[in-house]
């Protein structure tokens, strides 16, 4: 046992802690905090048992982390889960989901500033998009030896939403911005709803070649969805399944976090980058609601800008809470929904660009 040890144990408690007493994303925290627990164990001479030693059950277990397997499943769950009603509805809050991913951009340049290779800033950059399944298909295709610390942040900033986000809405948005009202969305047809995973995906699949696993699920599982002949199909994906490979994911995600490989200097470095990376695609989304707002006779409530970083739905949440603050009578959660999974995709497509770019293949 080491000092180190010691202090990623203290980590996995504090996690579980703030997922029970504080309710920050439980379904994640709890899974990734035991998991510490367990990873910082030392290890044991000729006693196969972490996730690093080959021939343990966890090192299978991992690999649906490392090979890049998990992700795409949980993408098929989100899939089934999610309405883009509100979306296509009002397809211009597509373009704050869109504004949203320069924090991406920006963290990747950060990245090669400080000395990073190309395709480990390209991995540091994704976290930006507050998309834990994403940072982790990403980093275990083109910078696997970062996979526990990107795959860490990630997370913990999803799960900080929060925290986070209010105070850069509040320092961007006047209150009158924050007291703007939205009309409700329009009505979408059946077909609408059928129709737009097919031709989202063939779209994206076409421009991000690199995005097709990642969203290929998600679409698949949102038209079992929308489809309604496939519901066994859509419940299983989004209830049992989901919940199966969450488990698996944020357990082993968390054992790897063992002191002796996982704490180092690249690793502090990651957490302030992704960190800086998720505050400016916050500010990014309400930047650029404010300027869409220049041109719009009917005003968009700057706040849903905050919602195009990908952490559905709890970013989506947050805006209803703060617009919620200001004026009772505001109801912003169904129009925040529209760029929070648009988020889902501009991350995905990021993630995409980025492995066709920096990928080795």
């Amino acid at each position: 046992m080491t000092w180190g040890n010691a202090i990623m144990i203290v980590i996995g408690l504090v996690f579980i802690v703030l997922a029970i007493v504080k309710d920050y994303e439980p379904l994640l925290l709890v899974p990734i905090g035991f998991g510490i627990l367990i990873g910082n164990i030392p290890p044991i001479a000729n006693m196969p048992l972490s996730v690093y030693d080959e021939g343990s059950v966890l090192y299978y277990l991992y690999a649906g982390v490392t090979k890049g397997i998990y992700p795409p499943l949980i993408f098929l769950g989100i899939g089934a889960m999610t309405d883009f009603s509100t979306m296509l509805s009002n397809p211009k809050l597509i373009m704050l989901g869109a504004a949203a991913q320069i924090g991406v951009f920006l963290t990747f340049a950060g990245a090669i500033v400080l000395g990073f290779s190309l395709q480990q800033a390209g991995a540091i950059g994704i976290i930006g998009g507050a998309d834990g399944p994403t940072a982790i298909f990403l980093a275990s295709m083109i910078a696997p030896e970062l996979l526990g610390p990107i795959a860490i942040a990630a997370y913990s900033y999803m799960a900080l939403v929060p925290v986070i986000q209010p105070p850069i809405m509040y320092l961007l948005t006047t209150k009158a911005e924050r007291r703007i009202h939205m009309k409700p969305p329009r009505h979408v047809s059946r077909r609408e709803r059928i129709i737009f995973p097919i031709v989202a995906f063939l779209i994206c699949a076409l421009l991000a070649p690199g995005s097709m696993t990642l969203l290929g699920m998600l679409f698949f599982g949102n038209l079992l969805k929308e489809s309604t002949v496939t519901d066994r199909l859509a419940n299983s994906a989004r209830n049992a399944m989901i919940d199966i490979v969450t488990i698996l994911l944020g357990f082993t995600v968390g054992a790897s976090t063992q002191a002796q490989i996982f704490l180092n200097p690249q690793s502090i470095f990651i957490f302030i980058l992704g960190a800086l990376s998720f505050v400016v695609a916050t500010a990014g989304g309400v930047l650029f609601a404010k300027f869409m707002n220049l041109f719009l006779k009917e005003k968009i409530n700057p706040l849903i800008g905050a919602a195009g970083v990908s952490a559905v739905p709890d970013s989506a949440r947050v805006v209803q809470a703060v617009g919620q603050k200001e004026d009772p009578s505001n109801f912003l959660l169904m129009h925040a929904m529209a760029p929070n999974v648009s988020g889902v995709i501009g991350s995905a497509i990021a993630a995409g660009v980025l492995w066709s770019a920096l990928g080795k293949f």
